[in-house]
């Protein structure tokens, strides 16, 4: 499947690959055949609270801020260089849903910026 996946982005001239909610994990030959052209927003900054629900992590340790990180893919779990952060308050009393929409808005900003950058 994953050599398929390549072969198809290969074909049609993919500069970019371009991850958002996706939770399954690129591997080899796709990794090594775009490395450095594979990127991924996550809700957290990075490298705290990788994996899932990381707001929820964020606002269980108790921590003063979060926020989403830009990075590059590689074979680790949400371990690539990252490329850009927005940080994001936690605010007492704050829900894992008040923070995951912060978060989420924050995204929304971060993401498109980073993809023209790198696109440009």
């Amino acid at each position: 499947a994953q050599t398929e996946i390549a072969d198809r982005f290969t074909a049609a001239g993919v500069r970019l690959i371009v991850c958002a909610g996706f939770m399954r994990r690129l591997r080899e030959p796709v990794l090594s055949r775009f490395a450095g052209r594979i990127v991924n927003i996550h809700p957290s900054l990075l490298p705290a609270f990788p994996g899932k629900a990381a707001w929820a992590k964020a606002l269980a340790a108790g921590v003063g801020e979060t926020g989403c990180t830009v990075h590059l893919i590689d074979a680790g779990l949400d371990t690539g260089e990252p490329l850009d952060r927005a940080v994001v308050p936690i605010h007492a009393g704050d829900s894992e849903e008040d923070v995951r929409q912060r978060i989420q808005a924050a995204e929304h900003e971060l993401y498109p910026a980073v993809i023209g950058r790198l696109l440009a």
